[in-house]
């Protein structure tokens, strides 16, 4: 007889923890450049896509039926013994789906990870192998029946057997990927890459926090019964808290270590709390949920900065961090803190040892079978996209979609100096057009006798970070710029399709540069910048070259010459 109350339970569960798929591409999209938002959102789409018929093909039969699911295995008539895997009540297909949106989480992980770098195709085929494979064999020992369950390894709702897994691939991912091109310095100290809406990633963390009541909470699979009910109240009390301690501890963390609060890492580590409770929120006490709370905020920040400053792996939204490290610590505090065996509560180490095990073998097996996949790609279509197309950003390069922030311009991207670029038919030294707007015979003077001229640059948004570094290497002390949308003669060109119908881009965001200079030949000025902006293609900008009759600074009412100076007074 099925029940009512479990099945609406485990459903219930499965609509919670699918929405995690919005709040997952919420936080990358977020955390990542604006140009590449287009291209999360639809690793974010597709991983579950794929994953959906993969595990339910071949995932979920390895998983739980030690490989009786192949197609129509999971028709309730024809193949595949699982009546010893059903929860109580709970119909095959409640339970099929329940497992499908955790498997979708194991994958989305990786994205973040390997973001803004990563060609598309690749994305979707070790996708594939993670839901088809990785996840569910390591996933059957742990809950399928295997050897670690047998033994009485604890992973309640997936810290090691979800988010450890995807944690892993995701380090091995971006290891092998390599960082984002300006990622590091020229000695190798890495360099922020902000991402563009923080908005958007504070929404997908809240988003999370919101569904995981419903990972762990409806991994109880039941509702029925004065203990299911007990646990079920105690899994979303240690849930919450630790996710709110570990905030808590990062945050002061970051105010003591960096002299502010850092934003960014405060809402990761809420999911770094989450991470951890969710392998032992049935088995600690709220006490315990709290320590574990305590170690996910410190280790969150320690382990970001390991692996960006010492190992030169660039995770850009620290899935690394939030979901490999703090997954395997929260397995593993479990077996210190759980009411019920752990060495805490006197149960001696030999449950912990258990849990250690675990975390060990199931690490190991998803590094290696990973790794092959990732080695395979590497050297048959390829992992990343070239230099060029990451400059210009995936959303373009990868889906023909000019932006996916349609009428609205943003930052700029900052971009190294001396990377390739196309080479263009067109002589350098005719290739950017300088339009000066009066004779330089009837040029104005201020009063203390000195020539002012005003430069105008318009540029690619991917090269403002370059022609800025070189204007201050040539002695610019002082840039003014601004986001601007616009189009030359070719009024834009089709840059793609958005649901079937082609894209007239015919207004392109662009960086306006604005210089004053009296000191530095003009010469200097425009020759550096047609250097650092060439490359022979439509779009390389214009300079405009105009007298400027008399500036005014306000503060003092200096003029002139002196109004351009910064020394204060």
């Amino acid at each position: 007889m099925y029940s009512s109350v479990n099945t609406i339970w485990v459903l219930l569960g499965a609509a919670l923890v699918f929405f995690m798929q919005a709040g997952f591409a919420m936080c990358e999209a977020g955390f990542t450049r604006a140009k590449n938002t287009g291209n999360i959102l639809m690793k974010n789409l597709m991983d579950f896509c794929i994953g959906t018929p993969t595990y339910w093909i071949l995932g979920f039969g390895l998983m739980f039926a030690g490989g009786g699911a192949i197609i129509g295995g999971l028709d309730p008539f024809v193949g595949g013994d699982y009546a010893s895997i059903l929860p109580a009540g709970v119909p095959l297909f409640a339970f099929l789906i329940f497992q499908t949106v955790f498997c979708a989480t194991s994958a989305t992980i990786v994205s973040g990870s390997m973001a803004e770098r990563t060609k598309f195709i690749s994305y979707c085929i070790y996708s594939f192998c993670i839901s088809a494979f990785i996840y569910p064999i390591s996933g059957h020992w742990i809950w399928g029946g295997g050897w670690l369950s047998q033994l009485g390894f604890h992973d309640f709702a997936g810290s090691t057997a979800v988010h450890m897994v995807g944690g892993v691939c995701a380090a091995i991912g971006a290891a092998i990927l390599g960082p984002r091109i300006g990622k590091y310095d020229e000695k190798g100290n890495p360099r922020a890459i902000l991402g563009h809406n923080l908005s958007l990633g504070a929404l997908g963390v809240f988003v999370l926090w919101f569904c995981w009541f419903g990972f762990n909470g409806c991994s109880t699979v039941s509702m029925e019964g004065d203990d299911v009910l007990l646990s079920a109240g105690l899994i979303f009390v240690n849930t919450n808290l630790a996710a709110a301690v570990a905030c808590c501890v990062t945050m002061i963390y970051t105010w003591l270590r960096y002299k502010k609060p850092d934003v960014g890492m405060t809402l990761n580590a809420a999911l770094s709390g989450l991470v951890a409770i969710t392998a032992g929120c049935d088995a600690v006490s709220p006490a315990g949920a709290a320590i574990i709370g305590i170690v996910a905020g410190l280790l969150l920040p320690i382990s970001v900065g390991f692996f960006d400053a010492v190992l030169k792996i660039d995770d850009p939204v620290g899935a690394i961090s939030v979901h490999g490290v703090c997954g395997a610590a929260g397995t593993l505090l479990t077996g210190l803190f759980a009411v019920d065996g752990g060495v805490f509560y006197g149960g001696g180490f030999h449950f912990f040892l258990i849990q250690c095990l675990g975390v060990a073998a199931t690490a190991l097996w998803a590094a290696v079978m990973i790794t092959i996949v990732f080695q395979i790609l590497k050297h048959t279509i390829g992992l990343r996209v070239s230099a060029e197309e990451e400059m210009k950003g995936l959303d373009i390069t990868e889906h023909g979609l000019p932006s996916a922030y349609g009428g609205f311009a943003f930052t700029y991207d900052d971009t190294p100096d001396g990377l390739p670029v196309a080479e263009g038919d067109v002589p350098v030294e005719t290739s950017v057009p300088v339009e000066v707007v009066s004779p330089a015979a009837s040029a104005p003077v201020s009063s203390d006798g000195v020539k002012m001229t005003k430069i105008d640059i318009l540029c690619k948004m991917e090269r403002f970070d370059a022609l800025k570094r070189a204007m201050f290497d040539i002695g610019i002390t002082g840039i003014t710029a601004c986001n601007v949308m616009g189009c030359g003669e070719q009024r834009g060109k089709t840059e793609g399709y958005f649901r079937g119908a082609k894209v007239e881009a015919t207004m392109l965001p662009s960086i306006q540069v604005s210089i004053v200079v009296c000191k530095l030949p003009v010469a200097l000025v425009v020759n550096t910048a047609k250097k650092v902006l060439y490359t022979g293609h439509i779009g390389d900008g214009k300079i405009f070259v105009s007298n400027v009759e008399n500036v005014i600074k306000v503060r003092t009412g200096e003029q002139g010459y002196d109004a351009l100076q910064d020394e204060a007074k």
